[in-house]
This record gives C-alpha cells, sequence and structure tokens, in this order.
C-alpha cells in the first residue's frame, strides 16, 4: 500500500513477529506478503495475504511491481495499490514457530507485530535488502521526473 504526501510518497510495510525479530529493526520491515496455492492467481493470494497480515482489504487498481527473489529462496511477486491505514488498528493472523530453536516447544505468534507508514527514504533503510527494487519500481512510476 502506498500513499502520496506533499513531500512525498510514503509506503506501508509490516514487521515481523515473534522473538527471532523482537530485537531486530532495520533491515527487516516488508511488504506484507504470503505464499500462495498452486490453483490460486497470485493477485488474489496477495489480498488474501494482505488482509490475513493487517486486517486491512487491499482495493483498488494494482500496480504490478515485477519479482524479486529473497535470501531464503522465497520468489515474491508484488502489486502495489493507493491507500490509507492506521497501522495502530492492524490485526495480524497468527502462526505457531518452534521457540527456543531446537527445543521442540511450540509457541503461536502474530505473523506481524506492527506496521507503519515509512518515506520512501526511510523505507530503503527498514525494508528488507532483496526487496529495494520493489521501491524503485513504484516510485519510477509514481514520482514524476523533471
Amino acid at each position: 500500500m502506498y500513499r502520496k504526501r506533499k513531500d512525498g510518497l510514503e509506503v506501508f510495510l509490516v514487521h515481523p513477529g515473534g522473538p527471532f525479530w523482537a530485537n531486530k529493526d532495520e533491515g527487516v520491515w516488508t511488504i506484507p506478503k504470503g505464499e500462495y496455492e498452486p490453483d490460486e492467481e497470485p493477485l488474489a493470494a496477495a489480498q488474501r495475504e494482505f488482509r490475513e497480515e493487517t486486517g486491512f482489504i487491499a482495493t483498488g487498481d494494482f500496480m504490478e511491481l515485477g519479482s524479486i527473489r529473497q535470501k531464503s529462496g522465497k520468489v515474491v511477486i508484488a502489486w502495489a495499490f493507493e491507500g490509507d491505514c492506521d497501522p495502530t488498528q492492524l490485526k495480524s493472523n497468527t502462526c505457531k514457530v518452534e521457540w527456543p530453536p531446537r527445543s521442540g516447544k511450540r509457541l503461536e505468534i502474530p505473523e506481524v507485530d506492527r506496521g507503519s507508514w515509512f518515506s520512501s527514504h526511510r523505507a530503503r533503510i527498514y525494508i528488507r535488502p532483496e526487496q529495494i527494487p520493489l521501491l524503485d519500481t513504484l516510485e519510477a512510476r509514481i514520482i514524476p521526473r523533471a
């Protein structure tokens, strides 16, 4: 999700939930994303994942931003849409993780623990580095060049 402001473009990013990410900030925020089933259209999956991770509904005109490969090997296909939300109203679904690692204990955590609006400049500091090309594409399409 993005929004236009007098001083430029802002993007909505989410912070992963759980104890592993609790003390990490710069370079770990992400676009809301997830996996899709083989019979599911990628855009429909992106809309579903956005709702599951934030509680907000993704609507409007969707702009495909392309795809990137994360360090884990996961391929992320991304879309952008113009919108607005109050990050304090974020409600994420939960998932179970093994914590501490290799302990055999399962802990239920929110997939994301918070969301925030970032200027496109600040987003480059906080977003996962592999996702920066998605910001580049969004900016190239939204911000008029002189």
